[in-house]
């Protein structure tokens, strides 16, 4: 259909998920097999899951182990069949076109064992290459960049089993990017890695990854992940969406408004006027003193109070706002929930 004169074009989705449904049967003894040998019992893995991914956009999915982020991640590859709902990639339609969605797409699953350890980082990537019949005279250059873009071109012959874990991470998106996909899932990709790990491979996303254009959809159970990393964040927990909305949106409306200063006078008077209390237990050694305001509703409550206590001559060291654990922003997203009625 042609746009009338004047009309912007809205671009296609990238990722479109409409109602997906998805249960998988429980797990049974062998003692209630025989009790009732006909009887079945499902878990209910994806209810009703619908959103959209822009082209070019960081979108995540953020929630607790057993949400349903990995099944959601094996249905838009086509590795698990949806019990009912649509889903395309690109606008290729994941059930009806298989292969061309896959081709859409590239994917890097928590604790990855696709990778052969007892090659080095060339050969792994040269063997998926012809996995994926990559032109033969296109294999040696399409590699070597991939290395450079995941920082990996000096470890030579050293075995792929020898990389530590965010090597390891960093080798599966090379792996993952061969086919040049426009759209790209990451599926807790940190989960591994120790926290400096963790914060490497993070900048390494936003720097490498994002940066270039390409469709991320990253799973994590991390808030702080999903909140630094992504434009909008979808709230997943027991296969039911929770929120969707812009990662500073969830983060405004859930999060708590608490500021920390870290400080030399415990006794200052500025701290009682600008509605300081002091955390005693999280006194630190070296003599800095740990006050809290709970009352900082804005950023902008967070500037001033900051500027009154630098103005009063308050020496600080730290001032941040503090963050949420998953398991309390889930419950006041679904403290949130309407009720359902009767």
């Amino acid at each position: 259909m042609s746009t009338a004169p004047g009309e912007r074009s809205t671009p296609p989705q990238a990722v479109l998920v409409e109602d997906l449904h998805k249960r998988f049967p429980s797990h049974r003894s062998l003692w209630q097999t025989l009790r009732h040998p006909t009887r079945r019992e499902w878990v209910e893995s994806l209810q009703g899951v619908s959103f959209s991914v822009a082209r070019g956009e960081f979108f995540g999915v953020l929630g607790p182990n057993g949400a349903g982020k990995t099944t959601l991640f094996k249905c838009l590859t086509g590795l698990v069949t949806p019990d009912r709902g649509r889903l395309s990639l690109h606008g290729q339609d994941v059930l009806r076109s298989t292969r061309l969605a896959r081709a859409q797409v590239g994917v890097v699953f928590a604790n990855e064992r696709a990778m052969n350890w007892r090659l080095d980082a060339r050969e792994n990537l040269r063997l998926f290459a012809a996995l994926y019949n990559i032109p033969v005279a296109e294999v040696n250059d399409r590699v070597e960049a991939l290395l450079q873009l995941v920082e990996l071109t000096d470890t030579g012959q050293r075995l792929a089993g020898t990389f530590s874990s965010g090597m390891k991470q960093r080798l599966s998106l090379a792996r993952a990017l061969l086919t040049d996909p426009p759209i790209l899932l990451l599926d807790e990709p940190t989960r591994s890695l120790d926290p400096v790990s963790a914060g490497r491979f993070r900048t390494f996303l936003r720097e490498q990854v994002v940066a270039r254009g390409r469709t991320v959809v990253m799973a994590t159970h991390a808030a702080e992940e999903a909140f630094g990393l992504c434009d909008r964040v979808l709230v997943l927990d027991r296969g039911r969406v929770l929120a969707i909305d812009t990662a500073a949106r969830l983060a405004d409306r859930f999060a708590d408004h608490v500021y920390r200063a870290w400080i030399r006078e415990p006794g200052h008077p500025a701290l009682g006027v600008a509605g300081g209390r002091l955390l005693d237990q999280l006194t630190t050694h070296d003599g800095w003193y740990v006050v809290e305001f709970p009352d900082c509703g804005t950023a902008q409550d967070a500037a001033a109070v900051l500027r009154r206590l630098v103005a009063a001559g308050v020496e600080i060291s730290r001032f941040e706002r503090m963050g949420l654990s998953l398991g309390e922003f889930l419950e006041r997203i679904v403290a949130q929930q309407p009720k359902a009625t009767s």
